[in-house]
């Protein structure tokens, strides 16, 4: 009987304990799988994490790259800015002495321009209305021309000077005279009509040329003898019939076209010297 009671309670202490022991195998198998399960997916995580931050690094490292080009960029703009604004200084000051320059030629030539005013003015004034009829005074680009009809200056068919010429020669001479800063071109034009050979007062004029340019030296001759204008100051030329006012189709024509040009121009040396004048110089 003991032995039957003994083997029960050892039997029943088994299958409690076998009972048991096979409960918490399930539990820990559970537990095991969740944290295999957790392990994969904080495993995968990593990867994940691993993998931006690779990532995060490649981009770090072009970011760096793109950063340095843009320093280097930075640098020679502000390189070629400074370069730039140094050239665009230097050509402001080029541009600013161009402009002094410019004002400097326009007073210059403001300056020739009012002196040929005065003068044109004088002589014209000093004219009568008698010979204001043959005696036409211009001013074209910056020069006065004073342009004397043939047959109030010399005797008929001839290069000599008339005497009735010699009160207007006396006008232009004290204009001549007064401004000594000029040069004076005398300049002899005919008509398309030939030389008379035949004539007397033509004797030794072979055509058109050779009366033109008596006639100018007749006049510088004239202004030298009676009114003692320097020599040095005067030049004398032909021009024959190639430079007429008008067509020489018409008698009124051709008597236009026959006449003696008095050209006062300002000295050349003297009036490049203005020009080639610095323009602070010509302030002072």
């Amino acid at each position: 009987m003991r032995k039957t009671i003994l083997f029960a309670i050892v039997a029943g202490t088994f299958l409690v304990t076998s009972c048991a022991s096979k409960k918490d195998l399930v539990n820990c198998q559970n537990e095991n799988r969740e944290l295999t399960s957790n392990y994969q997916d904080a495993k995968e995580k990593l990867a994940a994490a691993n993998a931006r931050v690779s990532s995060l690094e490649d981009q770090l490292a072009q970011q760096k790259k793109d950063y340095a080009a843009l320093q280097k960029n930075l640098s020679q703009s502000l390189s070629n800015a400074s370069s730039n604004n140094v050239n665009i200084s230097k050509l402001v000051d080029q541009i600013n002495e161009s402009n002094q320059y410019i004002r400097h030629l326009v007073e210059v030539k403001s300056k020739s321009d009012s002196l040929n005013m005065v003068l044109t003015n004088n002589l014209t004034r000093s004219l009568s209305k008698e010979e204001l009829k043959e005696v036409d005074v211009q001013v074209l680009k910056g020069v006065v021309y004073i342009s004397l009809a043939d047959n109030m200056l010399y005797k008929s068919g001839s290069y000599e000077i008339s005497d009735r010429a010699e009160e207007t020669l006396s006008k232009i001479a004290k204009i001549i005279t007064d401004y000594k800063d000029y040069d004076v071109l005398i300049e002899g034009n005919t008509d398309n009509v030939p030389v008379n050979t035949a004539a007397a007062s033509m004797k030794n004029i072979r055509n058109n040329w050779d009366l033109s340019a008596l006639r100018a030296s007749s006049v510088v001759q004239y202004l030298i003898d009676h009114f003692n204008v320097a020599p040095k100051r005067l030049t004398a030329g032909g021009r024959g019939e190639f430079n007429p006012l008008v067509s020489n189709d018409t008698a009124v024509g051709r008597q236009r076209n026959r006449r003696t040009q008095i050209i006062i121009t300002p000295k050349l040396d003297q009036f490049m010297d203005l020009i080639d004048k610095a323009p602070e110089d010509s302030n002072k």
